[in-house]
This record gives C-alpha cells, sequence and structure tokens, in this order.
C-alpha cells in the first residue's frame, strides 16, 4: 500500500508540474483516447477506470469545464451519457504521455533488475486475473 500511494503521488506530481493534468484526468483521457471514436458511455468508462459513476460525473464536469472531455447524449442509447475526449484533451494527453511514460519507467522499471521483470510481470498478471473474477465491478466493455 506504502508503494502504491507513494507511486500516484509522485506520478500526480509529475503530471501537474509538467502539462497541468492530474493523475485523475490522466485516466480519464487516456481511457477516451484509447477508445473507438474517442467516446465511451459514462457507466463503460467508469469501468474501465475503476472509478464509481458519481466519482467520474463530478470529475468530468470539472474536464468539461476545462475543455478537455464533452458530455453528450449517447447515440446508442438514449437514456445514457457519453464522455467524447475534445481535440484539447487528445492534445492534452499526447503532450503529457511522453514525460508521463519516462516517468514511471525511472520510478517503477528502472530499479528492478531485469532477472525480476518478467516474474514480477507473470505475479502482476496473475493478480490482475484474480481482480478480473472477483471483483465488484462489471467487467469491461468489449
Amino acid at each position: 500500500m506504502r508503494v502504491q500511494l507513494r507511486m500516484n503521488y509522485e506520478i500526480n506530481r509529475q503530471l501537474q508540474l509538467d502539462s497541468g493534468l492530474s493523475l485523475a484526468d490522466y485516466h480519464v483521457l487516456n481511457a477516451l483516447s484509447a477508445a473507438p471514436e474517442r467516446k465511451l458511455q459514462v457507466t463503460d468508462l467508469a469501468t474501465v477506470i475503476g472509478w464509481e459513476r458519481s466519482r467520474l460525473s463530478h470529475h468530468l464536469r470539472r474536464m468539461c469545464e476545462r475543455g478537455l472531455t464533452e458530455r453528450v447524449q449517447s447515440e446508442d442509447d438514449g437514456r445514457a451519457t457519453d464522455a467524447v475526449l475534445t481535440e484539447r484533451g487528445m492534445a492534452a494527453i499526447v503532450e503529457a504521455a511522453p514525460r508521463h511514460v519516462a516517468h514511471v519507467r525511472k520510478l517503477f522499471f528502472e530499479p528492478l533488475p531485469e532477472e525480476l521483470v518478467a516474474p514480477f510481470t507473470t505475479a502482476l498478471e496473475h493478480i490482475q486475473a484474480s481482480l478480473n473474477l472477483n471483483s465488484s465491478l462489471p467487467p469491461p466493455p468489449t
């Protein structure tokens, strides 16, 4: 838990200093940038990033105010709302990503001796599989 909390702090700090984005912003922008047409229903986006829908709704409101995302009625389901990545949001993640990735590598991967990377990766894959099987979150959208 100490490692997770410290990593989140360090990564959030770097993102804010380098790009004015929070780690929470980056999670949303990253998920939307990888989505078809750069949009997801809000419920699906919450599932993808592992947040409660109410937390995401509040955060999206703030991101919309900054022009990073938009909320629109879903074309697939008139009762649902889609979160859409704006051009400004895409530009923000494109600018932030290289330094973010470099910082994560520096903090997380560079300290690992090469012989530990493969077993560590395998261990994390097993943990992810267990989380998927035992999660209270619905499965991610396909």
